[in-house]
Parts: structure tokens; sequence; C-alpha cells
């Protein structure tokens, strides 16, 4: 027998048998989705309609043809107002960010690229490229954050100048912020000084700690150019004499300027002429002028303003013709704007009169009512009018109710609906404050024992005991700010102050959303010239007609024109600074006109403080710049058009701002400034270095004086005893007639409960509700009252908004603490 052989031994690695995979003949979906891997096939080379489905192959050729004659032909009417000699020079804003940054050695470094030897002006000039056939505006800028702003407005390529040794400070960052806010071009960033730097790897690290600074503003910037480098300043003069610029939307759909020159008439009464270069839409003589902070004038004529050609071959110089007759390009007419901003006041009246609404006869809180207004009612008034809620066994229809009298039923309430306070069409809402919405579904009384003491018979309480129980009570209360976050339109009566009297403008809804807000008992308050302002019942429609109107006629873009105003004031005259740019711009139809302004207000998130309503602000919003107190409101659409007035505007949030000013058509950016002391200390610990902050932007938001602001007021009791459904509530209100005077109200819990006032117990305000739940004896009840306020008017800005020696100062002043 042969022995045995020696074989070595081995485990399978695992005991999971993998069969052969099922071959089907058409892929499942599970399939295609796990090869697909998560990609999405792209649809732009899909032919999807039956015509695309049949076309061959030359006529796809020809269609993508024709889209590319399309495209070269819009490129050529962008970029045609600058085509020939007598085109219109491309303006570019020279702005420093950094306080060692120099715009004339920038503007030296960029024109030695292309061999322009040209005196750097501390006003805008223009200079001629020959190497690329076209001519730039330079507008050379200091650290002035109006001039800046203003320059950015009307240029077609901003140019920010960074600094290699220094940081960028506060007044660069609220530069940059404002000019990527209100709207910007096409932007090009330049660095100062990268040559000092010995170590080659260090300037490739600053480069990229600039790069990753600038796109944190404007993620579209892909390069850095250092002025220090020839090849790179050559590109960059490529890139403006070449490059289309992107434009500004609102800026594009008007006609505006950048003002050359500007030669002042001995008086107000005599012309001012502005020249300059006419962009955007066609210059119209018919429509108002808005000359950077100056105002707004009526325009007397346009004349032509051409520049004389060079006398001789390779002349640098470019004179202004002067001809003895100029040529008038367009003169106002019968339909030029007024600059009247409210209507007359016969107008008003006879609105007034139409609509039979006399301010004397205006029904209000009066000696006559006796009840608050509740939606479109004043409750309680009449004693046939009396509406008493009644109670009705579960499940009695409307036809059954009838035979119910108000006697037959017990006041027990163990098993019983409150009927008239049901309503099954109400919305949800999140918060009970708001009415109806708020309330919690209707929970069912057990015939079981209750957890709640049993009824007791109240007591009259001793008033000094009374009063140190509500200071108690009141004790832990923090800064206004604080409590409106927690809690929200909250406000406390004392004791020896009556209610019906110090909430007289106040009236009740059952639903904020939904309930009808009677404008008739607003008229003896609105504010004086309520009626004189501009009424816009189509917005859309006002809109769109406006903006073509301004497609059509005027002076054509490109044209160098002077414009003659009447009226300019002898303070802006003296005021007025050859080296700070001036902008005009062309108003559309009615925008001069007052209105009630509505614009959305977003807060920003790192904001040190929160922004109380009617608080000074500064409003920069298209060409215009105003000092407004805004009042602060809930957004969104209503079908009643009512809508919350906000208190105070926290970090983060967002609002509707309104106010009276002039009307501005389309949705334009708007950016908001506070005024705060250098040095001020915020909520969060930060420490403010510049008087004036950038708090927050916005957009315009379509005018109406349709749409109602709601204060609201909220006045809370404690429940003091409590059976089941009838609770007694104490320190609402502290006598006996403002509880008679507020009975018509509807009651609320901060958990969603609804009741109602039953019965007046005392003279201290005590009083016994009916709920339809049970309540927490942890609860709070209250009653939510409204009134309307108004917005207040705006007002023009006088001066600068940041001064030059109040920056320069604050930010010597940040850099001394930092050293100390």
């Amino acid at each position: 027998m042969p022995g045995l052989v020696a074989t070595g031994h081995s485990h399978r690695p695992t005991t999971k048998v993998q069969n052969k995979a099922f071959k089907s003949r058409k892929s499942t979906k599970g399939s295609v989705r796990d090869a697909a891997k998560g990609r999405i096939p792209s649809e732009r080379g899909l032919r999807k309609t039956p015509h695309q489905q049949v076309m061959s192959k030359l006529e796809r050729r020809n269609q993508a043809k024709q889209r590319q004659i399309q495209k070269h032909r819009e490129h050529q009417n962008e970029t045609s107002v600058f085509a020939g000699k007598d085109g219109a020079p491309r303006n570019v804003a020279v702005i420093p960010l950094c306080a060692d940054s120099d715009t004339a050695a920038a503007i030296r470094d960029l024109n030695a690229c292309v061999d322009v030897d040209a005196e750097v002006q501390d006003s805008c000039f223009r200079i001629s490229v020959d190497r690329f056939k076209q001519k730039l505006q330079y507008i050379p800028l200091k650290r002035n954050f109006n001039a800046c702003v203003d320059a950015a407005r009307v240029a077609d390529f901003v140019v920010l100048v960074l600094s290699a040794e220094e940081e960028v400070d506060d007044l660069g960052e609220l530069i940059i912020r404002s000019i990527e806010s209100q709207g910007l071009t096409t932007l090009f960033t330049v660095v100062q000084g990268l040559e000092k730097i010995e170590l080659a790897k260090q300037k490739l690290s600053v480069l990229a700690s600039l790069k990753s600074y600038i796109t944190h503003f404007h993620p579209g910037q892909e390069k850095v150019y250092s002025l220090d480098s020839r090849q790179e300043c050559s590109n960059l003069m490529r890139s403006l004499c070449n490059a289309t610029p992107k434009g500004i939307r609102w800026r594009d759909e008007r006609s505006w300027m950048l003002v050359e020159d500007v030669r002042f008439g001995g008086s107000e009464s005599e012309c001012t002429v502005l020249t300059g270069v006419v962009r955007g839409k066609g210059l119209k003589a018919d429509r108002l002028l808005q000359i950077g902070d100056w105002g707004t004038f009526q325009v007397e004529k346009i004349t032509a303003a051409p520049l004389a050609s060079r006398k001789k071959r390779g002349e640098e110089s470019m004179t202004v013709d002067e001809p003895e007759a100029e040529e008038i390009l367009d003169l106002p007419t019968e339909d030029q704007d007024d600059i009247a901003n409210l209507a007359p006041e016969d107008a008003a009246m006879v609105e007034v009169g139409d609509d039979d609404m006399d301010a004397d006869a205006v029904t209000t809180v009066g000696t006559s009512k006796k009840g608050v207004l509740l939606d479109d009612h004043h409750y309680f008034s009449d004693d046939d009018g009396q509406v008493v809620p009644r109670k009705l066994p579960k499940g009695t229809s409307t036809y059954q109710a009838a035979w119910y009298l108000n006697d037959d039923v017990s006041e027990s309430g163990s098993d019983l609906d409150d009927f008239d306070m049901k309503d099954a069409d109400e919305e949800e809402a999140p918060r009970p404050e708001d009415g109806l919405e708020g309330r919690v579904a209707y929970a069912q009384t057990e015939g079981g024992q209750s957890e709640y003491p049993q009824s007791e018979m109240f007591v009259q309480p001793d008033e000094d005991e009374d009063a140190m129980e509500l200071a108690a009570f009141r004790k832990n209360k923090r800064t206004e700010a604080e409590d409106d976050m927690e809690f929200p339109d909250e406000i406390e009566l004392l004791p020896n102050v009556l209610a019906r009297e110090r909430l007289l403008k106040y009236r009740g809804l059952k639903s904020i959303r939904t309930s009808p807000w009677q404008v008739e008992e607003d008229v003896a308050h609105q504010p004086e010239d309520w009626q004189r302002l501009l009424r816009v019942p189509n917005y859309q429609a006002s809109r769109v007609g406006a903006a073509r109107e301004a497609l059509v006629g005027g002076v054509s873009p490109g044209t160098r024109v002077h414009i003659y105003i009447k009226g300019v004031p002898v303070p802006v005259q003296k005021a007025y600074r050859p080296d700070q740019p001036v902008t005009a711009f062309s108003l559309l139809r009615h925008e001069q006109k007052q209105t009630v302004l509505n614009f959305l207000i977003n807060l920003s998130s790192d904001s040190p403080f929160s922004i109380k309503a009617k608080e000074e602000l500064i409003m920069q919003v298209g060409a215009r710049r105003f000092v407004v107190n805004p009042l602060f409101s809930q957004g969104g659409a209503t079908p009643n058009d009512v809508h919350k007035y906000c208190r105070y505007l926290h970090p983060g949030q967002s609002a509707v701002a309104t106010f009276m000013g002039p009307v501005t058509w389309g949705a334009v950016p708007a950016l908001f400034f506070k005024r705060v002391t250098p040095g001020t200390v915020a909520e969060d610990g930060t420490e403010s270095s510049l008087p004036l902050t950038l708090i927050g932007t916005g957009t315009a938001l379509p005018p109406s004086t349709n749409r109602v602001i709601a204060k609201r007021a909220i006045l809370t009791g404690h429940p003091y005893h409590i059976h089941k459904k009838i609770v007694t509530i104490r320190y609402m209100f502290f006598n006996r007639e403002d509880v008679e005077w507020f009975k018509a109200l509807p009651l609320w819990t901060k958990r969603g409960r609804t009741g109602f006032i039953k019965e007046t117990l005392g003279t201290h305000g005590y009083f016994k509700a009916t709920f339809d739940g049970r309540i927490n004896p942890q609860d709070s009840v209250g009653v939510s009252l409204y009134k309307r306020v108004w917005p207040r008017p705006a007002r023009s800005v006088d001066g600068p908004l940041l001064e030059a020696e109040e920056a320069g100062g604050a930010q010597v002043e940040a850099m001394d603490a930092d050293i100390s």
C-alpha cells in the first residue's frame, strides 16, 4: 500500500459564493441609475421637436451660423458707442483701497506700457491709445467715500489698487462693499509695490493672499495684475480697450453722463452748463435731471459740444471746439416734467370729496362707542345689536341652534362647544397671536375628575398685596431689544393708566391676514399730505410704460453735449470741487413724484447691533441719497394687504422698509448706512473705527399707498383660578371699565388656545374667561390690538457721507490703539 503523500492544506478565504449575474434583455431603472453614478445627461445636443429631428446636417450648420451672426450683431451694437474717432471714451475709475495706494502712479504705469505720455490730472481726463485705436477716460480718485461710490456708478471699468505692504483698512472695505452692492460693472484688480519684496516665494504668497481677499467680495475675479510688470500692464490695457463692459442694468435703463466740465452762472437765475458724453439711453430735455447730490433740475436746452479734430498728424492734444453758433440738439416741449413732487391741493380735495370722506364725519373711538372696533364692527355699542357667543351641545347644527334659548343650557361647560368661535375654513398659522389661524385643534373635555383645583368664590384682593405681586411678576425684564426678540409686541400697562385711553387708536382683528381693515377709521390720523401722494394702481404697466418711453427719441448715446440747467443753489456752487466726479442721470417719467416707497432690507448677520424702527438711516438708491426714518414690517402678500409692524430689525433678518419719497421704477439696489460714533462698542464687543457703517442692502419693491402697516400691542394676563375651561385672569387690565371696553376681543394663549371674556370680577380688572379647552397653569393669556402707523417723509442728504478728515482721523486713532 503506497504511503501517504504530504500535500499542503488551504482554506477558502470566504464562504460566500458568487453566482453568475442574471442577464436581462432590457436594463432596469436601477441598473441604469447605478451605471450613471449620479451623472445627469446633457440636453444641449438633443433634438426634441419633430422639425429638429428631420433637420439635415446642412440645415443644422446654417442654424448655428445664424445664431453666431446674431450674437456678433448684438456685440457690435453694444460696442458701437465706442467705435470711430468721434466715439465715446471708455470710463475707467481707479479706486485706491489701501492707505499707501497711489492712483496717479498706477495710471502712469498703465500709460507707459502702451507708450502714452500724458500728464496725470486730478480731475477726469482722456487719452488716446493708438495701439488699440480706442480712447480711455480716467477718473483718478483719492480715498474719498462719496467720490469713489459716485465714480463707480458711471464707470465702464473699475480698477481697484491694492498694496503689497499694507492691508485693506476699514475705509477700503467700506468702499468695496458699497460699490459691489450698488451694482458693479467689469472689475480689474492691480497691486503696487510687489517688486519691493525680495523673495520670490513670498511674492507668490502675497499674490495668493490678495486674490483670496478680492474673490471674497467678487468671486469672478480671476487675476491680480502687478503694476511692476510691463507685460501684465499691457494685458490689462488690452482688456480695457477691447473688452465689452458688463454694464449695470438699472443704469442702462436710463440716460446718464459723467460730467467733464461745469460752468456756473453768476446767480441761480442764470444757466449752469454741464459738459459730457451721453451714455445709456437717449437724453431728452423733457425729462428731469438728477445731478449727484445737488438735486433735481429741469433742462433748458441741449446743444452739441464736439471735440476739435487734430491739427497735425500725431498731435496728442485735443482742444474743445467752440463754434460761434451752437447746434441745438433738443429743447423742452409742453410735455416737460414738472419739478413739483406733490399733487396740487385742489386735486387732493376733489379726490377726497369724490369718496365722500370727511375727516370730521369719520367714525372713530368716541363717547358714543361702548367698545373697541373689532374687524368692521363696534360690538356692545348698541343694546339691540349685542352679540354674545352661544353655548350649544356638541353636534348641534345651525338649524337646531334656533331651538335652543340662551338659558336652556347649564353653565358647567363640560360638554359644550363655542359655536360662534369655530371656523373650519381658517388656515393654521405658526403663532397664536396672529388670530384664528394660530389656534390648536379643539380638545374635548373628559367626564372624569379634573386635575385642576376646584373653583372658589372670588375674593377682592388687597391693593397693597396685589401691587407687590404685580411687581414680582414683572421683575425679570431686560433691555428693550432683548425683550423684543423673546416677547415681541408685548406691552405693560401701569395700574394707574386707563387702557381705553392709552390704546385709543387701536382696534381688534380676528385675523391679521384675512380680516378687513376699515380705512375710514384712519382718515383722521393720516399725514397732512397723504392725499397728495402719487397713486400707482398698476405698477407693472406703469414701470414698463416709463421704460419703453425712454427707448426712443432724445440725443443719441455717444454724443458730446452741453446741458443748460437753472436753479443751482449758491451753496452747491461754493462746495463744488473739480477733483471729485459729478454724475448726471436722467429720471424716467414720474420719478420725481412723492409716494409711499417700499424697500426690501437685509440686515447682515454679522451686524454688531439691531436697528430700531424710525431710527435715522442714510439710504442710497440708484443715483439718489436720502435721510430716512423707515418703518419695518413683515413681507409677503396677504389677502387684506395688512402687514405687521416690526419694532426692531435684528441681525440676519429681512423686512420691508417703508417711507415717503420719490418713486423709483424697477428693482434698483439700495444701500443703508448708519452714522455711529467712532470708538463705540457694539453689542457683540466689536469697536467701530469709522463714523459711517454699511448695515444692510436691499432692493426696491412696488410702491403702494394701500399697504397697511399695523402695529400690534399684546396685553398679557396670568391665570389666577382654573376650573376646566373657565379661567379667572388677572394683570391684563386694572379696572372694570377697561374690561368692558375690550370685552369683544378674542383671547388666545401661548399654546394655541382661544377664548373670550365672559364677565368682569371686582374692580381691579379681574375677569372670567371661557376657552375652547383646558389651559395649563403655566400658560399666559393674551389679547392682540392693532393700529395703523404712517410712514415718514425722506429728506435730502446735506454734505458728504464721510468726511475725509473724519475717516483719516478715525484710521489714525485705530492704528494708535493697536500699537498701544
